[in-house]
């Protein structure tokens, strides 16, 4: 079950306002990086169940947060049905992200009372997601609609919070641009957790480049 409630991760994304993101299928190399976010700064974090037996990967790395990170909240993302929402909330996720907008994971997640973010490309969308509880709206892929396309919203919509998620870049002009336009908080991936080789990730620069990530976004928020 989820340690942290809906309004506690709110909270947490909306004053941190970054989510890093991440897969990878060695368990060794997961706990690696999650401390390395941790060390970095980073109190929630987003696991992409992309690959086979990743439910497995995750349930070891809940037990790891559980253990070893205090504070930490730890989600699921990539979810694309009911029943897998359901298995990683079995296995301790405390928030569910989507790359579509389905009904049948806001239902799921509602009834837990378990922030689910799913992942829209437009006003219906939005708006249709927010009826159904969304507290945090998902912007996929990022890059393709851009910074404007957040301001364009805020307009009749200013209560919508927004996460973009995809072609956000860990700088401090990318991040300047998204912030003015007005996003809650944002999603980074592979630009934050790059993979060196085949071999690994270098930890250390995770580690430095999420503590400065968040320090920008701290100062872009004051």
């Amino acid at each position: 079950m989820a340690k942290y409630s809906r309004i506690e991760v709110v909270n947490t994304m909306t004053q941190t306002g970054l989510v890093p993101l991440f897969y990878d299928s060695d368990i060794t190399k997961c706990k690696s990086i999650l401390n390395a976010l941790y060390i970095g700064g980073a109190r929630l974090i987003e696991f992409t169940a992309r690959g086979d037996f990743s439910e497995d990967v995750f349930s070891q790395l809940s037990k790891h947060v559980l253990a070893e990170l205090p504070g930490m909240i730890l989600g699921v993302g990539s979810v694309t049905d009911a029943a897998s929402a359901s298995n990683y909330m079995a296995l301790g996720a405390n928030f569910i992200v989507t790359p579509v907008l389905r009904e049948d994971i806001a239902v799921i997640c509602n009834r837990r009372k378990v922030l689910w973010s799913p992942g829209c490309g437009s006003l219906s969308e939005i708006a249709r997601a927010e009826e159904l509880g969304c507290e945090i709206v998902k912007l996929f892929p990022g890059g393709i609609y851009g910074p404007n396309f957040i301001k364009a919203i805020k307009g009749p919509q200013p209560w919508t919070s927004i996460m973009p998620t995809g072609g956000v870049s860990p700088t401090k002009e990318n991040l300047e641009q998204w912030f003015n336009a007005g996003a809650t908080c944002v999603g980074i991936g592979s630009k934050l957790i790059k993979k060196e080789s085949t071999e690994g990730y270098n930890y250390k620069e995770i580690e430095t480049t999420t503590k400065f990530v968040l320090d920008t976004i701290k100062a872009l928020k004051s």
